[in-house]
């Protein structure tokens, strides 16, 4: 596969269950790197083992293995895509205009953590010959297959560097993190905003706590009862926003078992019943926010378990940042800040790699832009 000294060979394998965990783990999360759950082996396997991911739902596992004799030294998780859904990087329009143009979009390939837009590495490896050689397989076998293209989503800066000097074409997203400045207390937090800013976050505040029991549990203290809640809050949000949810029920009681303590759930309970629910993944240094759902409306508690209670809950950690998942400007008044995100793209077609890359400097410009004049929103106070 790609070019190297020796017999460094890299091939693609239907299931992470084909690699050990030690293994997998050893290279996506090695000591001394800070921790991300969403490459993590357990993570992984669990949305292939409660079929949340399949061939059948448009997401065949491709993991991608480096060996340089006889030893794994990379690895990516890897899939073949039927279509765009749950990458929370749009390319449909690429797929409009592909097809226009008399060519098949599908199948293309995408290295990612499924259904996450969360920042992290995707090249998994120790070293930097062999994180190029991955984006160099990457390359060549979405050539074999005859894909379109091959996608590596959410990338942190060393595989922004790596895949932009393997020929990737990098793409810039805008989200919004919440940025720990050395705060040790939630009112140190509101002390750095402007008076108006910050008595209209205590007001929410109070609100949404309003006849309201507010829970933040972690591992063992998520019971199965707290997990069927949750489950109903799911499915409710997916039903409204998505039409079908991805992720199964099987799904969310594996990673109960396989990854306890890297689990926030933040519950709200009226007279002892849930009636609301966040979930939050716990990483190194970031606390990152996925999902949630209600079965009673009360104002101002989507802000409460999903902002506030993750920003509380930070603090405490000592975390540096928080993740709150793709788009909402809402969030700026909530103190999440405007950041860039990162994507890389091999666009096997000439020309349409050509257009593609004109099409990315111009989005860039008008991104950068945008995230520059959203910066004069933030509830701080101005210096």
């Amino acid at each position: 596969m790609p070019d190297g000294p020796g017999s460094v060979t890299a091939r693609t394998l239907a299931s992470i269950s084909e690699v050990r965990a030690e293994v997998w783990n050893g290279l996506a999360n090695p000591p001394g790197q800070i921790f991300n759950p969403f490459v993590s082996h357990e993570f992984l396997s669990a949305l292939e083992t409660s079929k949340s991911i399949s061939p059948e739902v448009g997401w065949a596992p491709m993991h991608l293995v480096l060996e340089d004799a006889n030893t794994t030294t990379g690895v990516a998780p890897l899939y073949a895509k039927g279509h765009s859904q749950g990458e929370y990087i749009f390319d449909h329009h690429w797929a409009d205009a592909y097809a226009r143009a008399g060519g098949q979009y599908y199948p293309k390939l995408l290295c990612a953590a499924p259904f996450t837009p969360a920042q992290g590495p995707r090249l998994l490896a120790q070293s930097e010959a062999a994180k190029v050689n991955l984006a160099i397989a990457l390359r060549q076998i979405s050539e074999r297959i005859g894909a379109s293209s091959a996608h590596v989503n959410f990338i942190n800066e060393g595989d922004k560097t790596t895949l932009e000097k393997s020929g990737y074409l990098l793409r810039m997203g805008e989200q919004y993190h919440w940025l720990n400045k050395g705060y040790e207390t939630f009112d140190d937090f509101l002390a750095a905003m402007s008076s108006r800013k910050r008595k209209a976050i205590r007001r929410e505040r109070r609100e949404a706590n309003n006849e309201l029991t507010i829970r933040r549990l972690v591992g063992d203290e998520i019971t199965e009862r707290h997990w069927d809640a949750f489950w109903i809050f799911y499915q409710d949000t997916g039903a409204r926003k998505w039409g079908t949810p991805y992720l199964t029920r099987t799904f969310f009681r594996q990673i109960a078992e396989s990854i306890p303590e890297q689990i926030l759930m933040i519950v709200a309970e009226r007279d002892g019943e849930p009636i609301a629910g966040a979930l939050n993944l716990i990483g190194g240094d970031t606390l990152y926010g996925r999902y949630w759902g209600c079965t009673e409306d009360v104002p101002f508690l989507h802000f409460e378990l999903c902002y506030h209670q993750a920003v509380d809950f930070a603090i405490e950690r000592g975390l540096a940042h928080v993740e709150a998942g793709a788009q909402g400007q809402h969030k700026i008044a909530r103190g999440y800040e405007p950041v860039s995100t990162w994507s890389a793209h091999w666009i096997n077609n000439d020309s349409f790699r050509d257009a593609i890359s004109r099409y990315l400097e111009a989005e860039r410009e008008s991104t950068n832009l945008e995230i520059e004049a959203l910066k004069d929103f933030t509830p701080y106070k101005k210096s």
